[in-house]
């Protein structure tokens, strides 16, 4: 599965994006996943509340089923102006 990271998510991880192997389920289970590889992902999922996720390209809940997904995309909340 791809994961991309975009802003500030990006930054504390350190990468654009990524290829990873997944057993999860949900978003949130490919969180936790990610939240115990290494501190920098502790860190950048520490928040949810402060995160948006997209899956391949649809906005989606942190419940969301990963079944057949071939991307997953995190996000600060966008702002217009």
């Amino acid at each position: 599965m791809n994961i991309l990271y975009f802003a500030w998510v990006r930054e504390r991880i350190g990468l654009p994006r990524e290829k990873v192997d997944t057993s999860a389920r949900t978003v949130l289970d490919l969180v936790e996943e990610l939240r115990a590889r290494e501190e920098r992902y502790a860190v950048a999922f520490s928040d949810l509340s402060g995160l948006r996720v997209a899956v391949d390209q649809e906005l989606a809940d942190f419940d969301a089923s990963l079944d057949g997904v071939r991307e997953v995309a995190f996000f600060p909340p966008m702002t217009g102006g």
